[in-house]
């Protein structure tokens, strides 16, 4: 996404819990702990994966995008689909999103990314390119370039 920034990768801790697992210093128990509510949000708002899970490997993983910001207000906390989230960086100056990845099957979850989306990632040139874009339905390009920091990966 097009105004996509501070993105923090989680994925050096989801290994860490993982191996920590298979050595058995941590229980499946402690792990596979999904609230029902979070399950329910993998259900009806969740975007399917072709990983599977990690721990019972019965089920592929599913990707729920929870979003946070004052603009937001009682919105705030709530389960989108991908799909709402350019909508949303483009009408919100800014919020912020978590991607928690959950198996239905025996409830692990892990939070394995967190990034601001918004109009305030935009250069005021760039707001003029977008809204011509956005009501013509183009998207924009997509920025990457990972980075390591303190044990997360920034892109």
């Amino acid at each position: 996404m097009r105004t996509q920034r501070q993105v923090v990768d989680y994925s050096l801790q989801r290994r860490a819990v993982l191996r920590d697992v298979k050595n058995g210093r941590i229980g499946t128990l402690e792990v596979c702990d999904a609230s029902p509510y979070l399950r329910n949000a993998a259900t009806f708002h969740g975007e399917p994966t072709d990983e599977r899970c990690p721990i019972c490997r019965r089920d592929n993983l599913t990707l729920v995008h929870y979003v946070y910001g004052d603009e937001l207000k009682q919105s705030a906390g709530q389960a989108r689909k991908l799909a709402e989230l350019p909508v949303l960086a483009m009408t919100l100056r800014e919020f912020q999103v978590f991607v928690v990845e959950v198996c239905r099957s025996c409830s692990w979850n892990h939070l394995i990314e967190r990034f601001v989306l918004g109009r305030d990632g935009l250069a005021a040139d760039e707001m003029l390119h977008t809204d011509v874009m956005v009501s013509s339905g183009g998207g924009g390009p997509h920025r990457t370039g990972p980075s390591t920091h303190s044990g997360e990966v920034r892109r």
